[in-house]
């Protein structure tokens, strides 16, 4: 915008020098030629009357005489009607100069002349403080306009920080006051919208923790009496066993519920660890393998490329990789298939199956559901703002025909991990 500025006032700076400036040269220049024609006049005038007066006295007229003119001219010369002409000065110059001619009263011509090049200096003179001053108009309006572009343009950039800052999550952002007419209608906006945003952000925080607060008691009490249970003479191995199950399902439970509370606060989950993304994804199948038995629905684990460690918070990365699979149980159809590749810059983690796909970028968006039975359009955007917390990022995959997720994650480092071949 600043750049903008000082080119259109430079521009118009110019614009308006030019139109005054050209027609005013051409104006000193056809002075000069009359001035400079004027001069020759007076001083042909003034030598025909001293010639007349040297010739009633002496009778002739020498080039001491002539000499005299050229105070005014570039050459002089007197042609009389009988002997040879006398002249003095410059070489005869035709290039646009300006001649003067007088007849004496014994029929001898008198000429006067002034070169082009001569005219042309006195002309090049008289336009030059024209010139200067019009550079000079130029470099001023350039300082006002780079001075006044500044001063215009210094509320746009302060709305953009504040806006910047206001989309990283900081609705407590003073936006002052300005005299530019449109700032302030933009600062007004401004000012509006994050009250409303921190109002908004404040209510949902609020649901969050009274959510996760009513969660939490249930859940606690369920896995006390699971507990009690286990240890009941009566209760069978096996039903102990599922029963054990269950609580190290009611943990995970509890775990969620408190990251998703701190991620609802804005608190960043910083519990990271190294894993093997190939064990935490056969761990999340196993969970997964006996309710999709059940469904007659399969689910295989691939492994592309020799890394797969990351660095990682491990609770929001087992949450996505559920709502992965459980998207595909739900809204996809065959055999589920869970991949980690190593892609070089980056490990990805593909969770997909057989179904068609007609999904869009938009499914990551909170309310914009599948259109199938149990979809509620929450799931997936839970689970891309989780890709972010583990400093990744959850897409499409464009290229592939069937309806498949894909999780970008960083690389521990840059060194590889031992090789592993492809499994299945």
């Amino acid at each position: 915008m600043r750049e903008r500025l000082v080119i259109a006032f430079v521009g118009l700076t110019m614009a308006v020098i030019g139109l005054y400036g050209v027609p005013r040269a051409y104006f000193l220049a056809d002075l000069v030629r009359d001035q400079e024609r004027a001069k020759l006049d007076g001083t042909a005038t003034a030598l025909q009357e001293l010639f007349d007066e040297h010739r009633s006295a002496h009778g002739t007229v020498d080039e001491d005489l002539l000499v005299v003119g050229l105070a005014a001219a570039d050459r002089v010369e007197l042609t009389p009607i009988d002997g040879e002409p006398l002249m003095v000065g410059a070489e005869r110059d035709g290039s646009g100069g300006i001649t003067v001619r007088r007849s004496l009263e014994d029929g001898s011509v008198l000429r006067l002349s002034v070169s082009g090049d001569t005219v042309g200096a006195t002309v090049r003179d008289a336009i030059m403080p024209l010139v200067l001053l019009g550079l000079a108009l130029a470099l001023v309006s350039a300082i006002l306009g780079l001075v006044l572009a500044r001063r215009l343009s210094r509320p746009f950039q302060e709305l953009a920080l504040l806006s910047r800052e206001l989309g990283h999550g900081r609705f407590d952002i003073d936006v002052p006051a300005y005299s530019v007419p449109e700032a302030e209608a933009i600062g007004s906006s401004l000012r509006g919208a994050a009250e409303q945003l921190d109002d908004l952000v404040r209510r949902e925080r609020e649901f969050a923790a009274n959510a996760s607060h009513q969660l939490r008691t249930p859940v606690t009490a369920l896995r006390l009496s699971l507990e009690d249970l286990t240890l009941w003479p009566e209760t069978a191995p096996t039903v102990a066993t599922e029963l054990e199950r269950g609580i190290g399902e009611l943990d995970r439970l509890s775990t969620a519920i408190d990251e998703l509370l701190a991620l609802a606060r804005g608190r960043r989950i910083d519990a990271q660890e190294e894993v093997d993304l190939v064990a935490l994804v056969r761990a999340s199948s196993a969970r997964w393998s006996r309710r999709l038995a059940a469904e007659s629905r399969d689910l295989v684990v691939r492994q592309s490329g020799r890394r797969s460690r990351a660095r990682v918070p491990v609770g929001p990365l087992e949450q996505v990789l559920d709502v992965l699979i459980d998207n595909a149980r739900t809204h996809g159809r065959g055999t589920i298939t869970v991949e980690v590749r190593d892609a070089g810059t980056h490990l990805e983690v593909g969770v997909g199956d057989e179904g068609i796909d007609h999904l869009g970028p938009e499914v990551f968006h909170r309310g914009v559901s599948t259109g199938t039975d149990g979809s509620e359009g929450i799931g997936l955007a839970v689970a891309s703002e989780l890709a972010e917390v583990c400093g990744g990022h959850l897409s499409l995959d464009a290229t592939s025909p069937t309806t498949r997720f894909v999780l970008w994650l960083p690389l521990r480092d840059r060194g590889a991990d031992p090789p592993a071949p492809t499994t299945e």
